[in-house]
């Protein structure tokens, strides 16, 4: 995943502090929304990756029950 794309894509923007209020809401939101419907892992890692850097991410023991693999990457993530 390429993460301008990304940024693009929920905020319509890939400069996150032009953002306002509003439109950072909505574009976490939205963000939040699709990891939660991602079934694919590394869509589902690089979705949480961004929740991560924005200060939304569930914490990995919860966004990741089914995959250990990915939780501990999200737990090494958070560490490093």
């Amino acid at each position: 995943m390429d993460l301008d794309a990304l940024l693009d894509h929920y905020f319509g923007t890939n400069d996150l502090p032009s953002l306002t209020a509003d439109r950072l809401t909505a574009g976490r939101e939205a963000l939040a929304l699709d990891f939660r419907l991602e079934r694919e892992p590394g869509r589902k890692f690089a979705l949480w990756a961004l929740l991560e850097a924005i200060g939304a991410a569930p914490l990995p023991a919860e966004a990741f029950p089914k995959h250990p693999e990915l939780k501990r990457a999200a737990e090494d993530y958070l560490s490093a």
